[in-house]
């Protein structure tokens, strides 16, 4: 392929701006925010799960709580209407007297046993509210962190494709004047290399960073300017200056 040098050199304007867009497409997708917010998101996702848990635990106890409330509230009042009859004088038979003091002493033990349960259970329904107050708090910090660094990498990723629509924009300019054929090369190349020209300076290739060797280097040297040569080892365009060092 032939191509005027002047029109190959214009392939390094367009290599340094679709190196520039790698750069920017790169840095846009590996914001040190975005990390953070993979590893906060999962956090909170696992969070998410630990607070359904303690709310159920805490609902279940509210529950216990409400039922051991009522169970003592009855004997209390079972109690308190036993010994209303006695002191009013209602049970006259002794036997009944006798018996109804037995059920007394029996409802008192029952009271306090069933208080020693519902102590336990307010217990517990303190420590689980606790539980599930400090993962709420925990999930707020992390609502709020999420929302700072969305809100950063939001910003960062407009400013990028601000930039990388700025480049783009100066990248048609660029390929105007070079031939269909040497662009379609150029462009073949740079989908399968990332960039699809470099310029030779001081024998090495700009592309892969390589020393030609001496045969390398006569060969280039014995071709004609307007010849297109490609480096023998990435096989992108190498464009040949004063620096070539020929």
């Amino acid at each position: 392929m032939k191509a005027d040098p002047t029109q190959q050199l214009r392939l390094l304007d367009i290599a340094e701006l679709d190196r520039r867009l790698a750069q920017l497409r790169h840095q846009r997708s590996h914001l040190p925010e975005l990390a953070e917010i993979a590893a906060l998101e999962q956090e909170r996702t696992g969070l998410t799960d630990q607070v359904r848990d303690a709310r159920i635990v805490v609902d279940d106890l509210t529950v216990e709580q409400a039922r051991a409330d009522r169970e003592v509230e009855q004997v209390k009042a079972r109690r308190e209407r036993d010994r209303s009859r006695m002191d009013a004088g209602q049970i006259t038979n002794p036997k009944d007297l006798e018996r109804m003091q037995h059920e007394l002493v029996s409802l008192e033990r029952r009271i306090g046993t069933l208080e020693d349960a519902e102590l336990e259970v307010m217990e517990a329904l303190e420590q689980a509210q606790q539980v599930l107050d400090g993962l709420g708090i925990r999930a707020d910090d992390l609502d709020r962190r999420l929302a700072e660094l969305v809100a950063a990498r939001d910003e960062k990723q407009a400013a990028a494709d601000a930039e990388i629509a700025e480049v783009t924009a100066s990248r048609g300019p660029a390929t105007d004047g070079v031939p269909d054929d040497l662009l379609a090369l150029y462009e073949r190349l740079r989908e399968q290399k990332g960039i699809g020209a470099a310029l030779l300076r001081a024998r090495q290739c700009g592309g892969c960073q390589l020393t030609l060797d001496a045969a390398e280097l006569s060969r280039i040297r014995s071709t004609p300017a307007d010849e297109v040569v490609r480096c023998e080892e990435c096989q992108r365009i190498l464009v040949r200056t004063d620096e070539s060092g020929l």
